[in-house]
């Protein structure tokens, strides 16, 4: 009786923390979502499409520019379905369809648009080195995550998806540490330097976090 009932508080806990991380990485998502809709009135009166008004003369990156958006917001939305445990219980077929239109989106819009808009971005060479990294390693994430499952290797599928995941989620991650940095009063260029170096790495150290404690439990469950 005792054992069920620690059994049960244990399971309890697990929950509440699973819905510690889940509910603001949900809310932030979806505010990203939220936030990309006003720029689809195609409207220059954007401080990112002001800053960079010369490069938007261009139809090429102007395209580039709203692929991308649409690619993120797509993303985004398509991978919180594919690391719900409810849904891949109930309908494997839901995880296969918003699986197949994630890595879609990433491999033939996605990453492709990143990786031109990266020769532009904002900030110092490192900067455009780091964007034209996440590009290149957002591509390749995702390409794994495709080519193992197609092998029947969940477990390396899983690992991959966390990643590919971790670098789609630097929209979202950028924006929360630039409004702390901006309430922190820090200057525009420093604040957007750093919340961009600390996104991609935070993000990276945490998916690999992640792996390490779920390969853990992979591991432990042969032992008993």
């Amino acid at each position: 009786m005792l054992n069920s009932r620690v059994i049960t508080l244990q399971k309890s806990v697990k929950v509440f923390f699973q819905m510690l991380f889940w509910v603001p990485v949900i809310g932030f998502s979806l505010l990203l979502i939220y936030n990309t809709l006003p720029y689809f009135s195609f409207s220059k009166e954007f401080d990112f499409i002001e800053e960079r008004s010369f490069l938007f003369q261009s139809n090429f990156y102007n395209a580039c520019f709203y692929i991308h958006i649409t690619a993120g917001a797509l993303c985004i939305g398509t991978a919180i379905i594919q690391f719900s445990r409810y849904i891949l219980k109930k309908s494997k077929a839901i995880h296969r369809f918003s699986g197949k239109i994630y890595v879609s989106v990433v491999l033939f819009l996605g990453a492709p648009t990143g990786l031109y808009m990266s020769f532009f971005a904002k900030g110092s060479f490192w900067e455009r080195a780091l964007f034209l990294f996440m590009a290149g390693w957002w591509f390749i994430t995702t390409l794994y995550g495709l080519t193992t499952i197609h092998k029947r290797n969940i477990i390396a599928h899983k690992v991959w998806m966390i990643r590919s995941y971790a670098m789609a989620m630097t929209a979202v991650t950028f924006r929360v540490y630039h409004i702390v940095f901006y309430m922190l009063n820090w200057g525009h260029l420093e604040n957007y330097e750093l919340s961009l170096w600390i996104s991609v790495v935070g993000n990276m150290l945490f998916a690999e976090w992640i792996i390490y404690r779920q390969s853990k439990k992979y591991l432990k469950s042969f032992s008993i």
